[in-house]
């Protein structure tokens, strides 16, 4: 199989390669946790960023190729970016960090709210 007869997802922690012709699952790879998974394939790996972490995993086969844990940076969203880097491959974490600040502001007005009564 060739990198470009996959699609990979990144999902609760973990990535996963599927099958582009046939929605088989290839392979799974548990990052870290079960946060929201940003990722990009780039020169022949799959770059994945959770939990404030990066991982760079071997497209075909999901096996890691290096893992750094950005100490010192907390666990946040991160975005990926390199010298190809398609118009709008941030959005997904853009969009996550959205409906992040959604919650929070709908979560303190709920406790405002609470207060208030």
């Amino acid at each position: 199989m060739r990198t470009e007869h996959l699609i990979f997802i990144g999902i609760k922690g973990s990535v996963i390669a599927l099958n582009r012709a046939t929605g088989q699952q290839v392979w799974t790879t548990h990052l870290k946790g079960s946060d929201f998974v940003n990722v990009l394939l780039h020169d022949g790996a799959v770059l994945a960023s959770c939990c404030g972490e990066i991982f760079s995993l071997d497209p075909l086969t999901g096996i890691r190729m290096w893992h750094n844990p950005l100490k010192g940076f907390g666990t946040g969203l991160a975005t990926i970016a390199t010298d190809y880097n398609p118009a709008g491959a941030n959005a997904p974490a853009l969009a996550e960090k959205g409906r992040r600040d959604q919650e929070a502001a709908a979560s303190a007005a709920m406790v405002a709210a609470t207060a208030a009564s």
